[in-house]
C-alpha cells in the first residue's frame, strides 16, 4: 500500500468505527453466532430497513467482520466473533460507546482542545463526562458496559502478575462492580477486600465472606487500616491536582507500612505505543485526564507523600506501580 492509500485508509477509519458501531448496537454478531442469515431475517430481528441493513453487512464484509455466502445469506467470521456480547475479551460494548453522539461530538472537539489544552467534552457539551452521564442512566449503562470490554482481559493479568498474597487487606478505590477485586480475592484466599466507589456505583453490590463494601468520595477519604490500596484506571481520569488529592486520601488512610498500587498504561513502556498514545488523546477529550510517562507518575507520588517503587509488567498494556510511602527526613 502507497502512501497516499495508507493515509486515506487512516482518514477514512471513523466510517469503519461507526459500522462496527451500529453492528455492535444491533447484536449482528450475537444473531450470527447461532448460525448464517439471510438480509431479511437480520432485518426482522433487528427492526431495521432490509436494503439499508444490507448495505452495512456489506461494508463489513468488506472489512472481513462478516461473510456473504453463495447463498446470499451472511455468516460470522473470526474477527466479528469478537463483537458478540457473549464470549470473553469482547469488543461489543466499547464499540457501542465510540458510536455514541455524545462521545463522537467530544472526539469532534480535539482540536479546540489542542488550541487551548481544555477538555473537549466538558468544551462541547458544558457539562463534565461525570455529570453528563449520571444525568443520563441509559448513557451511564453503554459507558459501564464499555469499561467491562476494556477491562476483562485486564483483570485476570493484575492478579497474576501482582503478589497480593503478602497483603492482609486491600482496598480497590473505585472500583466499579468489583470484578477486579473478586479476581484478586479469588487467587489470594487469605486477604479481605474492600470494595471503595460512588455510592451510587456499589448500590447493588452484595458484600461477600471476604469482601465489604464501602461508598464514598475518593477526594475526601477513603477506608482506613489497610495494606494495599488500588487504583486501576482511575488517575488516568483526572488532571495532576485531582490525581494528587486521590493520593494523598490513599497517603491518609493506609497503614504505616502499606503500599499505593497503580494500575495504568505509561507511554512511555507501552507495548503497544499506537494504543496507549491514543488512549493518551481519549483522556483528553473524554474525562479530561492523560496517560503518563512513568517521571510523571512519579511526579505525582512525591507531591502526595510516596516514593516511586516498581513498574510490574502485566504482558497486557497496563503496569502495576508500586507507590512506597516517602521516608521523613
Amino acid at each position: 500500500m502507497d502512501a497516499v492509500a495508507r493515509m486515506r485508509a487512516m482518514v477514512n477509519g471513523y466510517q469503519v468505527s461507526h459500522a462496527l458501531s451500529v453492528a455492535a448496537s444491533l447484536g449482528l454478531s450475537d444473531l450470527l453466532a447461532e448460525g448464517p442469515r439471510t438480509p431479511a431475517e437480520l432485518a426482522a430481528a433487528t427492526g431495521t430497513h432490509e436494503p439499508t441493513l444490507l448495505r452495512l453487512l456489506r461494508a463489513l464484509t468488506a472489512v472481513g467482520v462478516y461473510e456473504r455466502q453463495d447463498d446470499g445469506r451472511f455468516a460470522l467470521t473470526e474477527l466479528g466473533a469478537t463483537l458478540r456480547s457473549d464470549v470473553p475479551g469482547s469488543v461489543a460494548g466499547w464499540a457501542r460507546l465510540v458510536g455514541r453522539p455524545s462521545y463522537v461530538r467530544a472526539w469532534a472537539g480535539l482540536e479546540d482542545s489542542v488550541r487551548t489544552g481544555e477538555n473537549a467534552f466538558t468544551r462541547v457539551h458544558g457539562t463534565s463526562v461525570w455529570e453528563y452521564r449520571a444525568a443520563r442512566p441509559e448513557e451511564q449503562a453503554v459507558f459501564d458496559r464499555a469499561m467491562t470490554s476494556l477491562s476483562a482481559p485486564v483483570i485476570d493479568a493484575v492478579a497474576r502478575a501482582y503478589d497480593f498474597g503478602r497483603f492482609g487487606s486491600v482496598v480497590d478505590v473505585g472500583g466499579g462492580r468489583g470484578h477486579q477485586l473478586a479476581a484478586i480475592l479469588a487467587r489470594y484466599p487469605g486477604l479481605r477486600g474492600v470494595l471503595f466507589d460512588q455510592p451510587e456505583a456499589v448500590a447493588n453490590v452484595t458484600p461477600g465472606e471476604r469482601t465489604s463494601v464501602v461508598g464514598g468520595d475518593f477526594f475526601a477519604a477513603v477506608p482506613e487500616g489497610c495494606d494495599a490500596y488500588l487504583l486501576k484506571a482511575v488517575l488516568h481520569d483526572w488532571p495532576d491536582e485531582q490525581c494528587v488529592a486521590i493520593l494523598r486520601s490513599c497517603r491518609r488512610a493506609m497503614a504505616p507500612d502499606g503500599v499505593v498500587l497503580i494500575v495504568e498504561q505509561v507511554l512511555d513502556l507501552a507495548p503497544d505505543p499506537v494504543r496507549t498514545a491514543f488512549s493518551d488523546l481519549n483522556m483528553l477529550v473524554a474525562p479530561g485526564g492523560r496517560e503518563r510517562e512513568l517521571a510523571e507518575y512519579g511526579s505525582l507520588l512525591t507531591a502526595a507523600g510516596f516514593s516511586l517503587g516498581r513498574a510490574v509488567p502485566t504482558g497486557t498494556d497496563v503496569f502495576v506501580i508500586e507507590a512506597l510511602p516517602a521516608q521523613e527526613t
